[in-house]
């Protein structure tokens, strides 16, 4: 979308072209009237008068504010998808839904799941309260089953008890820029990523919002708190260079966090040193063997042979002879793929060694303390064969 403006004493002419579509407002309705006759003098086209439908949306335009929505589009899908005489939902996702890859599921028609996805992320131009059920059920498109499916058609149901809401621009007011930045932490049950949403307000209009999964896996709430904001502040400035050419200069925009710890970050430098990893690392183990890179670990030279049962069975042998350097292989890859409640048990088993006179450098110092199958040291044979 391409924007030009022009100013004549006083008075602003602002013109947005899309394509062949163009929207024009001015300060002064003289302006508009012969900016309309230069362009029929100059190009065939037709004027359609004041604007009530833009590139899918629904303008009204009213005496206190302008209402936009896709009430016409949401009617449009339902018909398509056959969800037009389904009952409606009150909310588009529950806080119980929590959707997984399902690999024992049904699957679905993966065409139509794209084709449904598709047709929400569109309509998510106008409604901020779907995004983000659109976007988590965007993840499974490459294999959708049926467990997605109904997560989608909730979302259709919704949308059929509620195809009149939109956005609200009441006239008048301040027009002070400011935004609001959260996140989960490890939400996602596949790959522990967390969740960063945000929002930005001129006075009392939003006018952009996000929901998106973090690409790294973050360590603790304030990690992911701090990269939603970074996301956020991102936003923010790419909105106050869209508003210098309207004229708008935001100098200070206020950027609301929930947390303590991201805005500690933020604010003091002596944090710095202790949150390099967020930009200069990967963030966690799975994401280095997912993306195929080699996981350095330091190691002192003195020591011959370092084993560690959390992160599965990996033996990393001389830090001489390899160079400090493990590749994760399959076994431990199998064994990470475990729920947290097996990381949990591993971590009680690696507390009930350590009573017991397990040493970090060696794992064969610990004593022999019984021989029954549910004994500590039979278990730790079963996890640690070697």
């Amino acid at each position: 979308m391409t924007l030009f403006k022009k100013e004549v004493d006083g008075e602003l002419l602002i013109v947005q072209v899309y394509v062949d579509d163009i929207i024009f407002c001015s300060t002064n309705e003289g302006l508009c009237r012969e900016f309309e006759k230069v362009m029929m003098d100059r190009f065939e086209m037709t004027i359609m008068g004041e604007m009530c439908f833009f590139l899918g949306l629904q303008v009204e335009q009213k005496p206190d504010g302008i209402l936009i929505h896709q009430e016409k589009y949401i009617k449009e899908i339902l018909t398509k998808f056959g969800m037009d005489d389904s009952s409606p939902e009150l909310i588009p996702f529950t806080a119980q839904t929590c959707l997984t890859s399902d690999d024992n599921g049904n699957p679905v028609d993966a065409h139509r799941y794209r084709s449904m996805i598709g047709s929400l992320m569109y309509l998510t131009a106008s409604r901020p309260d779907i995004t983000f059920a659109v976007c988590y059920c965007a993840r499974f498109q490459a294999n959708p089953k049926e467990s997605h499916e109904k997560a989608v058609k909730c979302i259709f149901r919704y949308l059929k008890g509620s195809s009149r809401l939109g956005l609200w621009y009441p006239k008048g007011g301040n027009f002070d820029l400011h935004a609001f930045s959260d996140s989960d932490h490890a939400g996602c049950r596949i790959n522990r990523k967390s969740v960063t949403g945000g929002c930005q307000y001129l006075g009392e209009c939003l006018v952009s919002w996000q929901s998106k999964k973090q690409t790294t896996v973050s360590l603790s709430t304030g990690e992911a708190e701090y990269i939603a904001a970074s996301s956020c502040c991102c936003q923010v400035l790419w909105i106050q260079h869209q508003m210098m050419d309207y004229g708008i200069n935001f100098l200070h925009t206020p950027l609301f966090c929930d947390n303590e710890a991201a805005v500690g970050i933020a604010k003091n430098p002596i944090h710095h040193t202790r949150t390099k990893h967020i930009e200069t690392r990967i963030h966690a183990i799975r994401d280095a063997q997912e993306k195929g890179i080699s996981v350095l670990i330091d190691v002192d030279e003195s020591l011959k042979e370092v084993r560690s049962i959390a992160f599965g069975i990996c033996q990393i042998g001389s830090a001489r002879k390899r160079s400090k350097q493990c590749l994760w292989g399959p076994s431990c890859l199998s064994f990470f793929n475990q729920t947290i409640n097996m990381i949990k048990e591993a971590a009680d088993l690696l507390l009930k060694g350590l009573r017991h006179g397990f040493k970090w450098t060696n794992i064969s110092a610990i004593p022999p303390i019984d021989d029954s199958p549910d004994s500590t040291q039979n278990i730790m044979k079963n996890i640690y064969p070697y």
